[in-house]
């Protein structure tokens, strides 16, 4: 018997923010970081206006602007951290379990990435895979290469994957902000495998606000006659990434 479970581990990236009545000039610390001097200004409060709205100020702001320099960015004189949709991610289904998998039959399972970004910079989720799919004695079920040949696909591009002799592990993606290689539900990609230092790939992107965005995950496994029996497992990370 040939078993396949998938176990998901959710990562999630957020920043916080620290809300005064006025902003002053001061020194912030922890363990490992210090700012100092984060904002000089002559006034910054939310305001509680009327009709159901309130209005956030800030004033006298010093080099308002976005300054870049050896990988730093600092956007200064403009409220971007302040939003109304807070970050949130979540996933439908952390527990793939694809039971018996017969030789030649494909078979896939389902889990919904569900997120909410209000940062001015958009968000990204990235996904890798821990290792291929492998019992405990490390025999494996390979990452899909698709139908080879023209359809061939790899981590970073997908391709067509609907021959019932072409074995593997693979996902394809449907809904908001997926890449375009995923063209319909026959594309599909191999997971980078963190085990080979490959890097993990952007599954969902944008550059904009947005709540709720939505995108479907199909893993699916095929394998060939003579794969070994066994239960095989792994584990796929989704890290979703506010931008600010």
């Amino acid at each position: 018997m040939k078993k396949a479970k998938i176990f998901v581990f959710t990562l999630l990236a957020t920043c916080y923010m620290l809300n005064a009545s006025y902003a002053r000039a001061d020194n912030y610390e922890s363990e490992r970081y210090r700012i100092q001097y984060g904002a000089v200004n002559i006034g910054g409060e939310n305001s509680l206006m009327s009709g159901g709205y309130n209005l956030s100020v800030s004033l006298g702001q010093n080099a308002a602007g976005e300054f870049q320099s050896s990988g730093y960015v600092v956007k200064a004189g403009f409220q971007y951290l302040h939003s109304i949709i807070p970050f949130r991610f979540t996933i439908s289904n952390t527990n793939m379990n694809f039971g018996t998998i017969l030789p030649q039959v494909p078979a896939t399972q389902q889990t919904v990435l569900t997120i909410s970004s209000g940062g001015a910079g958009g968000y990204q989720v990235t996904a890798q895979e821990a290792t291929p799919l492998k019992t405990l004695a490390a025999v494996t079920i390979p990452d899909t290469v698709c139908n080879e040949g023209s359809n061939s696909c790899t981590e970073g591009a997908a391709g067509v994957w609907n021959r019932k002799d072409s074995y593997g592990f693979g996902y394809n993606m449907t809904g908001d902000d997926i890449p375009s290689d995923f063209k319909n539900n026959n594309y599909y990609r191999p997971f980078p495998d963190a085990s080979t230092k490959e890097t993990a790939e952007n599954i969902m992107t944008n550059e904009n606000v947005g709540k709720n965005r939505q995108a479907t995950v199909t893993f699916k496994v095929n394998i060939s006659p003579i794969q070994a029996a066994g239960s095989y497992q792994t584990i796929v990370k989704f890290i979703a990434t506010p931008g600010y």
